[in-house]
Order: C-alpha cells, then structure tokens, then sequence
C-alpha cells in the first residue's frame, strides 16, 4: 500500500496547459471518462531524471486516443515538452510519469460527441513495482479465471482505462489467493500476459518464447527485451503458447514499463528457475535505461 494516499500528496501537475497545484487538480465527479471509461493514458518511467523512450509513449497515447475516437487538443511535442518539465517541477529523479486524456462532463450519456477533452501530466518519485525482495526471488502468478476479451470486441492494442476493469479483477483474485499477480489467457485460451506486463518463457534449448500480442498491448519494454535478447544471440520466438506447455519451461518473465525485467518462480503448480539468461537480461535492460552501457 502507497504511505501517502495520491489525493494527498503536494507539488504541482500539468492540466489543460497549465501547471496547478497538486490539490487543486480536480474535476467534477459527473464526467464521461469516470462513468464509461472515456480515458486513454501511459505510464513512463523516470531513470536519472530522464523520461525513458518518452517520445514512444506518447505516440502510442495520441494513438489510443484516436482509437477512442478522442481529438487530443495538443501536439505530440507539446506533450513531449510538458511532461519533461513537470518532471524538472517535481524534481522527480527515479519515478514514474502517467499522462492521461479523458470526455469531461458537458454530456452524460452514451453519447459524448460535445465533450471537452481534458489532458493532464502527474509524475512523482517511485521504486519497485513488486516488492524488491519478491522480485529477486521471483513472483508468484496463478492462472486468472477472466480472460482478455477477443480482439474484435475492444481497442485492444491501446492503454484504454476501461482494459483494465478484468485486470483489476484479476490481480485481486491473486492477491486473494496468495500469489503476487495473476496470468490471463486470451478469448482462445492460449497464455495473453500478466495484469500489467507481457511474459516470456525460456525452454530448455536458451530459446525465448512469448506469445504473439494479437489481443494484447505490444509493449515498449516488450519490444526492447526483445532486440537486446537478439542482440546477445538468443532466438526469440513468437507464437501461440497453450498452458498446457508450461511445464516444459524451465525459466520465466514479465515485461513492463512498471515490472521492467521480473522474475516469475511460479504459475500455479507450475515452477521456474531464475537462469542466468534472465538475470543478465535484466541487467542489460538496466543498463539500456539509465545509460551505463550499450545492452
């Protein structure tokens, strides 16, 4: 549980152009966003005081947005710059960064055709997603009971706030039970992702496999494990995982911009050996976001 609730903490945020302060970021409870999920956004990570692949998030925001059918009333490289400078505001140096766009509350219906569209940019100082002690000893998933839905029934490959009602769902189910979060499969069947991050196994030949991102976001940090994995000659296959394989894993991984590298022990009866391939992945993806070295 966070120590300072968000609606109490101080500094300032970006909203409508504007930075305010922390309390005074409010909107009206009767807004579209709130009661029919009207609301895309991203979250970033801050590494040093840089915002890493910033320019990457807030292509794939203006891209949710217009999947959601949202005009968003400013330039990619207005938002570029406004989250750099809340971040320089809050002298935010390891944290986090969630930019979001939302239907204000001129309509209160189905139908939000006159609706403003509202931005706002809050970052603040931020660790680990898991809990350190858990992440190096690996966590622990069950298999969740609700699934992603099937991709024709969604925008599925955007960050829309209404996604991620089932993860919630899910990782409560976990937690209920024991374990840290929870695996969902897809409308299929087949092995989707973890409430908030991809997965990868590796099998017994140091091949990578995760599965192919056709009901689920693609995600950045995803996309970079993968090139850095290649980069070190590890073949990466993408494709269809059924459950039932789990078994003949030997090691496995989450993937997030909150998870970044995390070790999964165990799936249900399922259980992992954190490798040295994953431990070195890690490492190489901590060197990519705070530049030490080339991964």
């Amino acid at each position: 549980m966070e120590s300072v609730p968000y609606d109490k903490r101080t500094g300032k945020i970006w909203f409508n152009s504007k930075t305010v302060d922390w309390a005074d970021a409010n909107i009206h409870i009767l807004n579209h966003g709130l009661h029919y999920a009207s609301c895309v956004f991203e979250g970033e990570r801050v590494y040093d005081g840089e915002i890493f692949k910033l320019e990457e998030h807030t292509e794939r925001l203006f891209y949710s947005a217009k999947r959601m059918g949202i005009t968003v009333p400013y330039s990619q490289k207005e938002i570029n710059e406004a989250s750099r400078n809340i971040v320089n505001i809050q002298k935010v140096r390891n944290g986090y960064v969630r930019p979001f766009i939302w239907r204000g509350s001129e309509m209160m219906a189905i139908s939000a055709q006159k609706n403003k569209i509202h931005v706002a940019i809050a970052t603040w100082e931020w660790g680990s997603y898991f809990d350190p002690k858990l992440k190096k000893e690996g966590i622990k998933l069950n298999i969740s009971s609700w699934r992603r839905p099937n991709p024709n029934s969604i925008p599925w490959d955007t960050k829309a706030a209404g996604l991620y009602m089932i993860c919630t769902l899910s990782k409560h189910e976990a937690e209920s039970k024991g374990f840290t979060d929870s695996l969902m499969l897809d409308h299929e069947g087949k092995i989707a992702e973890a409430t908030g991050a991809n997965i990868f196994f590796k099998n017994k030949n140091n091949e990578l496999h995760t599965p192919i991102p056709d009901s689920f976001l693609d995600g950045i940090t995803r996309r970079e494990v993968i090139k850095i994995a290649k980069r070190k000659g590890i073949k990466v296959v993408e494709r269809k995982i059924v459950p039932e394989e789990l078994k003949e894993f030997e090691g496995c991984f989450l993937t997030g911009t909150a998870a970044e590298v995390t070790p999964v022990s165990e799936i249900n009866e399922y259980k992992f050996k954190i490798c040295d391939m994953i431990s070195d992945l890690n490492t190489s993806y901590q060197n990519l976001v705070r530049k030490k070295t080339a991964a």
